[in-house]
């Protein structure tokens, strides 16, 4: 049995979640390290205090920034985003020299994640939207969107969405008179009202892909300013990863060579930012074999009998795109971004999808939103719902979208889910 969203309560409310954890995170250990301290040590109890307020707060800011985002299970951000909150604060204390309770610090980090994880449990997790739906015009598309419990309406009441999150209809419809003084007093009265295409945008986390004109792709160019700033992040984070995977893809590498023969690297020519070529490095992980069609060949189908035994496992676990640290030291490539396709693949779909040259705005990533919410695919209908997760990305591009990907990242490589 789910609670609806629209059902507030203190319980439900994000001050009550920034005020308890602020007690339970800040306030409880310093009272219960306040006792023990030796005289002389108030600064460093008074600081630890102030360090911890800052990081729930930092910790709240930036869950709040990452819940906006569809796909997201509050579960899996409260962990990195509490250890962001608190290092960052502790980042402050050691470069500031300050003095702190250092037992403070470590029991409100703990408390932190504890409470989190007691409020999904108790409430979030039982939690479901609940949207009104006017029923007119393009609306029925809401109903293959399972993830929300939908009211459909069946006169203009305001009373009759009480308990509801929020209002949607189809301002491009031909609205009756009723239904348009409805939707205005739903505004005027403070209720959320969607336009149904830009709802289903943020739940299914696609862009609808139906005409040019109806795409607006002065909406979907990239942040310039973050652009620069994350390459130069993926650069310097490839840089500081490096030391620690080599040795994973050392053993790797010899496992391949002695374990199987044949080349440790697969090179191919894929197509990156601005529809510039270059060449992708990847452990190999099928057996050679000579295929006349270069789609066909591209193409990796359900149970491909040239996986090798140990590529299987590689490719479950995302192990195989280890090689593309390379692809990102040469500026070819970033952490997160639409996936690279083949050439022969990318010329394809050109031909077969309007605007697909549109993903190549940005750089390709190791991992991507259509990674991490579909896996991989080859068909056109799939690489088609592909596109529409991409220029999504595309919209939506910014520190936090990439962060929600980072997190799933971490799931989709744990569980394998999308390989092939």
């Amino acid at each position: 049995m789910t609670t609806p969203l629209g059902s507030r309560t203190i319980l439900t409310s994000r001050r009550f979640h920034l005020a308890s954890t602020f007690v339970v995170a800040a306030v409880v250990p310093f009272l219960l390290r306040l006792p023990a301290a030796p005289i002389g040590h108030a600064p460093a109890m008074i600081n630890a205090l102030v360090a911890n307020t800052l990081a729930v707060m930092i910790a709240f800011w930036i869950r709040l920034s990452i819940d906006v985002y569809p796909g997201i299970r509050r579960s899996y951000a409260i962990v990195p985003t509490v250890l962001a909150g608190h290092g960052i604060v502790f980042a402050g204390l050691i470069a500031t020299r300050l003095p702190y309770g250092r037992m403070s610090l470590i029991l409100g980090g703990l408390f932190h994640i504890g409470w989190l994880y007691l409020l999904y449990i108790a409430i979030e997790r039982k939690s479901r939207r609940h949207i009104a739906v006017v029923p007119a015009g393009g609306v029925d598309v809401l109903r293959d969107v399972t993830n929300v419990e939908w009211l459909w309406l069946k006169r203009p009441r305001l009373s009759d969405t009480r308990g509801c999150n929020a209002i949607v209809a189809d301002f491009s419809a031909d609205l009756p008179a009723e239904w348009e003084t409805f939707l205005a007093e739903a505004a005027i009265a403070g209720r959320i009202v969607y336009q149904h295409k830009q709802l289903i945008e943020s739940l299914t986390g696609r862009i609808q892909l139906d005409h040019l004109s109806e795409n607006t792709f002065g909406s979907l160019i990239p942040s310039r300013s973050y652009f620069y700033v994350k390459s130069l992040l993926d650069f310097i984070f490839a840089l500081l990863v490096l030391p620690f995977v080599l040795p994973i893809m050392l053993l790797i590498a010899a496992k391949l060579r002695f374990g199987e023969g044949g080349p440790v690297l697969f090179r191919q020519k894929r197509v990156g930012q601005g529809g510039r070529e270059f060449t992708v490095f990847k452990f190999r992980t099928m057996a050679p074999c000579k295929i006349s069609n270069p789609v066909v060949a591209a193409i990796t189908i359900p149970n491909d009998s040239r996986i090798t035994p140990t590529g299987r496992f590689l490719r479950k676990y995302r192990l195989d795109e280890l090689p593309q640290i390379i692809n990102i030291l040469r500026w070819e490539m970033s952490w997160i971004g639409p996936r690279p396709e083949a050439k022969s693949l990318s010329s394809w779909y050109k031909d077969e999808i309007p605007f697909y040259v549109y993903r190549h705005v940005v750089k390709p990533g190791i991992t991507g939103w259509a990674q991490v919410n579909q896996g991989h695919v080859a068909n056109i209908d799939d690489v088609y719902e592909k596109l529409q997760y991409d220029f999504y990305y595309i919209k939506n591009f910014s520190p936090w979208l990439d962060l929600l990907i980072l997190l799933r990242t971490i799931k989709t490589m744990a569980t394998g889910f999308g390989h092939r």
